[in-house]
């Protein structure tokens, strides 16, 4: 037999014997015991596959649901064979055989404290022994191996398993556990960590926690800085960890740092830099962390500090992160790891100038430093370190040497600066920090715009943007901007060679034409003078080869329609007719579904906005133009033909979208009167076939002058909430029905070569 059909028919067996009469009739014939026994499967050839081993671990775990199984499990070996397939090579069974170790303890312990004999009253059941005794000789094992497997299974009970029991549990192996500390070194660190926070996130152990925090305050000692760390952040993000071990865990995750400003005391950086809020390195007394250490190799150096600045980046923001929260200290440090990675920070002291030769040009650890000092841009700063942070960002983003990815975090982490700056109440305008570093950055930024790497150019649009939609209107801003050539610069690379560089040009022109800082052409006989930028576009939509930037060029004409761009308000309605029929022939079905987000823009412009149904109905405002006018205009522009097409796209966010637009125009015109019903009017015959095709799914084209009482007919006469209802659901809910199941079973009858990866 195939081992995939063997798979199957294990698994099958154990779905069947979980119900009372087949767990009773396959008992009787010994069939169970011969197939999730001790003698069974394990002496087959087959065994040697994985897939047979893992169909033995699913049967038997659908075997397991049946109140007798417990028992089965405990006399028939099968549990023995699940702690040997706990260490199987092929690891999804070995994960698979430690989740139905864990799923089989929580069976066995309920079914003992909700048996005929009532509470367990701390008596093991048989199953349960027989686990518990495994766990404690895996917990005292020499080998590695069987100690992670041990803990493993510990951590998903905790945290899966929520009942009394689970205390009891705890206050057994505790000592166990806590022996491990004592070893050197000491044994599967990581998953001891897993464990430790699994067992502190327990709502269940309220009563053992004392033992707990005396564990991770022993962990936090004598684990390695990489491990500890772990342990330290999921500690702090607890709103029940005691005080002193908050403080001792904030220590371990500041000790790195504190190293860092300890090695170049004598670098230049922003005063104050080196003064942490007193007690918080005193819980980091008798780490194994030192300058030495920390230099010891680079890449535990590059790791500690990678790992330190992402788990203070993510406590940041936390409601429980310590407090008084070291902003200045931080910043300090974060500044001086970015100087020492660039080479611009000098040290007169040995741990410095190794420390520069050590991070110099590192990007792991300048990608991990820009993020956290984006981070830190959230929190209060003196004047002077904010200044401090800008020089370094502009070396940053002035400096040859910085890689694209380093380019691209820094233009995001100034993005955040800029966006934090504080200003004057009441007034939007930029500080005059800020505004400074922007005169100075603009030149750069020309610079950036010729750079070969395409990767630089596409971050430099992607910036400028930004900086375009959040300060296009303020006039110092537009001074600046207007007397550099990034705007003309942005217009050439609308032809760049790299599509994604096409994309965020366009993006960026078209933010630009919107605040009104576009180029100027050199003269009006100039062909883009002619064309205009709106030209430019619907040619790019029409003749790009790629599918970035006639995307970005919907996104643009998008937000052109809502925020009434002039070269859209100019004639509105050639602009839509004109867009539609091009992206109703466009291939990329993200180009259709921004198609469709357009037409619905335009529609809640002339009908106004969707009615929400969980308020309470008011009288609607008039829509600034009649609704039988709308839809004469829909006709012209041939929405209907589009938006019907659209509903019948072979992508199912295509049709999804048209779906929703459809029914948002039913909506609005359900009340509309004033309209004659489509068969009441001469000449509609056509018009009727047309919808009767449509409802038969046939794609033929609507006729031009269809009126707008048809295409009423065939928008009320369309099950579309249906439809939106069938398109929700995914192609699951039909692949993994019984039906489904039940039809791949047939078919492996008589032609069972053809479908044994259905059967499996």
């Amino acid at each position: 037999m195939s081992s995939r059909v063997l798979s199957f028919s294990l698994r099958l067996a154990g779905t069947f014997a979980a119900q009372e009469d087949c767990f009773l009739y396959l008992q009787q014939g010994e069939l169970l015991l011969g197939l999730f026994g001790e003698g069974g499967p394990q002496c087959w050839a087959a065994w040697s596959v994985p897939t047979v081993r893992s169909g033995w671990i699913q049967g038997l775990r659908s075997l397991a649901q049946h109140p007798c199984a417990l028992h089965f499990l405990a006399d028939s070996g099968a549990v023995d064979t699940i702690f040997s397939l706990q260490g199987d090579p092929s690891l999804f069974v070995a994960s698979a055989a430690s989740q139905l170790l864990v799923h089989t303890l929580a069976l066995s312990m309920q079914a003992g404290a909700t048996g005929c004999s009532g509470l367990w009253d701390g008596v093991w059941p048989a199953c349960a022994q027989k686990i518990m005794g495994h766990l404690e000789e895996s917990l005292q094992s020499t080998a590695a191996p069987q100690v992670t497997q041990a803990l493993n299974v510990l951590t998903s009970t905790f945290g899966r398993c929520h009942s009394p029991w689970t205390e009891t549990l705890w206050g057994q192996l505790c000592p166990l556990v806590a022996r491990l500390l004592e070893r050197t070194p000491i044994p599967a660190a990581h998953s001891l960590v897993d464990l430790l926070l699994s067992v502190a996130r327990s709502p269940a152990l309220s009563s053992s926690h004392g033992r707990l925090w005396e564990a991770v305050a022993q962990a936090l000692r004598c684990l390695s800085p990489m491990q500890a760390g772990s342990l330290a952040l999921g500690m702090l993000k607890l709103p029940h960890c005691p005080q002193a071990l908050r403080v001792q865990a904030f220590g371990v995750l500041l000790q790195p740092l504190a190293c860092v400003v300890k090695a170049t005391a004598q670098a230049p950086g922003p005063p104050g830099c080196s003064m942490w809020p007193p007690g918080w390195l005193d819980g980091a007394e008798g780490s194994s962390l030192t300058v030495d250490t920390l230099l010891s190799s680079k890449s535990a150096c590059v790791g500690i500090l990678c790992q330190t600045l992402a788990q203070l980046e993510e406590l940041q923001p936390l409601p429980q992160r310590p407090a008084p929260w070291p902003q200045e200290p931080l910043l300090g440090a974060a500044v001086t790891i970015l100087r020492l990675c660039h080479g611009s920070a000098t040290s007169s002291s040995s741990g410095g100038g190794r420390l520069c030769a050590t991070l110099a040009g590192c990007v792991r650890v300048q990608r991990a430093a820009l993020d956290f000092l984006g981070t830190l841009s959230q929190e209060t700063r003196s004047q002077e370190l904010e200044k401090e942070v800008f020089a370094v960002l502009s070396e940053y983003l002035g400096s040859p040497d910085s890689s694209p990815t380093v380019l691209k975090k820094a233009f995001q982490t100034t993005l955040r600066w800029l966006l934090s700056s504080p200003r004057t109440p009441g007034c939007p305008d930029l500080g005059p920090q800020p505004l400074l570093f922007l005169r100075e950055l603009f030149p750069v930024l020309q610079k950036r715009l010729c750079s070969p790497s395409w990767e630089v150019r596409d971050s430099v649009l992607e910036f400028l943007t930004q900086l375009s939609r959040h300060w296009g209107g303020q006039a110092d801003f537009r001074r600046a901007l207007l007397a550099s050539e990034v705007p003309t610069l942005t217009q050439q690379l609308l032809q760049d060679p790299e599509s994604y560089v096409r994309a965020s040009a366009v993006a960026a022109a078209g933010q630009l034409s919107s605040r009104g800082l576009q180029a100027a052409p050199d003269s009006p006989e100039h062909p883009q003078a002619q064309q205009g930028l709106l030209g430019e576009l619907l040619c790019i939509l029409s003749t790009d080869s790629e599918g970035f930037p006639r995307r970005a060029v919907v996104q643009v004409f998008t937000e052109w329609l809502r925020d009434g761009h002039a070269d859209v308000a100019r004639d509105t309605e050639w602009f839509i007719a004109t867009v539609l029929q091009v992206v109703s022939q466009d291939l990329d079905w993200e180009v259709r579904v921004q198609g469709l987000e357009l037409a619905q823009v335009f529609l809640v412009q002339r009908l106004g906005q969707p009615r929400c149904p969980y308020m309470v109905a008011l009288p609607e405002a008039a829509s600034a133009t009649p609704i039988p006018e709308v839809l004469q205009s829909l006709c012209r522009l041939r929405l209907f033909d589009f938006a019907f097409r659209a509903l019948l796209d072979c992508d199912r966010p295509v049709a999804q979208k048209a779906c929703e637009l459809l029914l948002f125009l039913k909506d609005k015109t359900a009340m509309c009167g004033g309209l004659q019903e489509a068969g009441d009017i001469p000449g509609s015959a056509s018009g009727q076939v047309t919808l009767q095709r449509w409802r038969a799914g046939e794609q033929g084209q609507l006729p031009g002058d269809l009126q707008p009482e048809a295409m009423l007919a065939l928008l009320r006469s369309t099950d579309l909430e249906g439809l939106q209802a069938r398109l929700a659901q995914s192609s699951d809910h039909m692949e993994k029905s019984p039906q489904s199941l039940l039809q791949d079973m047939l078919a492996t009858v008589g032609v069972l070569g053809e479908n044994e990866a259905d059967c499996y």
